[in-house]
């Protein structure tokens, strides 16, 4: 294969590495701007730390003391989404209880009053409610099921959820449909710099197996803690260094509290669980990794250390039953000898013309809360090297969906649907909710996984319009097989859909729908205990319907 790409006509102006929030963010911002634009992604989108993050477009108040920057950018940020995708967002209040007796528990009581009200000069900037004082007969009536000894009270704040996965393919289809060329799970092999200057790549699909040259005027790195990996096929890893922290969260099969619950873990870092959903969510550890980044091993300590922590405030988080795990790299700035959690969230973008390869671009660090204005400053820096001196417009522009309000209970009315059905859809699709129905008979309107719950017509919709090349893709997008029956009950019918889509085989199909299970029973298994024992010997019973060749 000829990388001879200087002396070609670019195929793009920008080429983008990386489909996570941040590669399909700038993807967006160039795209609007009239650049033309290919996006390459490895994996899926928001394979990574995007899909696998607490999902809050939050003020950071752990940032405040340290790096109040961040927390600004963020909450400024976090109005612009609520601008942008309104479908998409929703508010997610927290309690911080305080503990203990005398001075040590008022003292402490105080000083968390003190750091919000601090936190409340920042709450306009992202529609947030000011923070309040609760007695502990007010927490308790807030947080049933609270451990209620040694309550001293507690403070709330305001901050809001988003689904990551659909906000970086909301950012992707907005890329799409106004210029940029998207290929997923493909691959970049080389970055190719000729006479000092980044001219293209060198890539290979990674299902078909097909090989691809691209051209460009520059080449933009976004791939997280991905980033030295890439940046060497370039030879300027030296000059990204990141300190990929690994996050874990756990999943419940039911959402046991109405408000997000601070919670101090054994070792003394803050631990949360929030409701999510039909699902809860507990979450986060922050532990350097030197794992395969492709495949983050999750262990029964780190389940241990969630969920006793969360059982010191909310003991009957016993009760319920963890579905699954989720795990990411955080891309942190390096730093040496900090503690994980004290790392910088901040970002940069590292021009590497002063390394030797002129047009190349990486951007490390950041987080999902300042994604848009990370893209924005990128846009900035890049676009006029290119000629281009078009304004940012990606605080105002809609994404997919979020151009106009959707009446829930009209839309469920007229196809016949339930509120719950169609709340669901919308919370992904917004308006584009109607369309994705409207384009369906009956049969497109059943429920495939009844748990979200996902319908058939979805299922078709993200193989044909929003780049699901398996099922594992499709699930990304539709919550498809996530919820407590683990795939039993949808990941066949879900795979027959999106196979008369991709024109799989009916081997392919159950090929697929194993998969798929086979990556729910992966996410399950450092949380089984006796209340997974059944789930698990259904799902071992569904593997073996598929035939011989699906098994592991």
């Amino acid at each position: 294969m000829t990388t001879d790409l200087a002396h070609r006509r670019p195929d793009c102006d920008v080429l983008i590495i990386g489909g996570g929030v941040n590669g399909t963010g700038l993807a967006r911002d160039l795209s609007l701007r009239g650049l033309r634009v290919i996006l390459l992604e490895r994996n899926d989108l928001a394979f990574g730390a995007s899909g696998n993050s607490s999902g809050m477009i939050h003020g950071g108040p752990r940032y405040l003391t340290t790096h109040p920057s961040v927390t600004r950018s963020s909450c400024v940020d976090s109005g612009y989404i609520q601008t942008i995708a309104p479908h998409m967002i929703f508010r997610t209040p927290f309690v911080m209880p305080v503990y203990g007796h005398g001075p040590v528990a008022r003292v402490r009581f105080d000083a968390f009053d003190a750091f919000f009200s601090l936190y409340d000069e920042y709450q306009p900037l992202k529609r947030g409610k000011p923070h309040t004082r609760l007695t502990p007969s007010e927490t308790l009536t807030l947080v049933p099921g609270l451990r209620s000894d040694d309550l001293y009270g507690s403070v709330t704040f305001d901050e809001w959820g988003i689904y990551g996965n659909r906000l970086c393919v909301a950012n992707a289809i907005d890329a799409v449909e106004h210029g940029c060329r998207l290929y997923v799970h493909t691959s970049v092999e080389r970055i190719v710099v000729e006479e000092g200057r980044a001219t293209g790549v060198t890539a290979r699909d990674r299902i078909d197996g097909r090989a691809y040259e691209f051209s460009a005027r520059a080449v933009v790195n976004c791939t997280g803690a991905w980033s030295p990996i890439t940046a060497a096929t370039a030879g300027v890893s030296e000059h990204v260094r990141v300190r990929p922290g690994k996050g874990v969260h756990l999943i419940l099969d039911r959402p046991i509290t109405d408000i997000g619950v601070m919670a101090d873990a054994v070792d003394g870092r803050q631990i949360f669980i929030e409701p999510w959903g039909n699902t809860a969510l507990i979450g986060t550890t922050d532990d350097d990794t030197y794992a395969d980044l492709d495949d983050l091993p999750v262990t029964t300590d780190e389940v241990r250390y969630l969920v006793e922590g969360i059982e010191q405030v909310l003991p009957r988080v016993r009760d319920a039953r963890i579905i699954g795990v989720t795990v990411g790299a955080r891309p942190s700035l390096y730093a040496w000898g900090k503690m994980e959690d004290a790392l910088s969230r901040e970002h940069e973008v590292v021009d590497h013309a002063a390394h030797g390869a002129q047009g190349l671009f990486s951007l490390i660090g950041g987080k999902l809360a300042s994604y848009r204005m990370f893209a924005q400053e990128a846009a900035d820096l890049i676009a006029p090297k290119l000629g281009n001196h078009a304004p940012c417009t990606t605080h105002s522009a809609p994404l997919p969906g979020g151009d106009r309000p959707v009446d829930i209970d009209l839309l469920a009315a007229r196809f016949e649907l339930s509120r719950f059905a169609v709340e669901r859809l919308v919370t992904r699709h917004g308006s584009r909710a109607e369309t994705i129905l409207a384009d369906s008979g009956r049969r497109g309107r059943m429920v495939v996984c009844s748990h979200e719950p996902v319908l058939a017509c979805e299922v078709r919709w993200a193989a044909k319009h929003e780049y699901a090349r398996t099922l594992l893709d499709v699930a990304r997008r539709t919550n498809l097989a996530m919820g407590a029956c683990g795939g039993n009950d949808c990941a066949l019918a879900g795979a027959v859909i999106a196979g008369e889509e991709l024109g799989w085989s009916p081997g392919e199909v159950r090929a697929q729908a194993a998969e798929l299970l086979r990556s729910r029973q992966r996410s399950r298994l450092p949380a089984i205990g006796d209340k997974q024992a059944r789930a698990e010997a259904m799902t071992m019973a569904a593997l073996r319907t598929l035939g011989r060749a699906a098994l592991p």
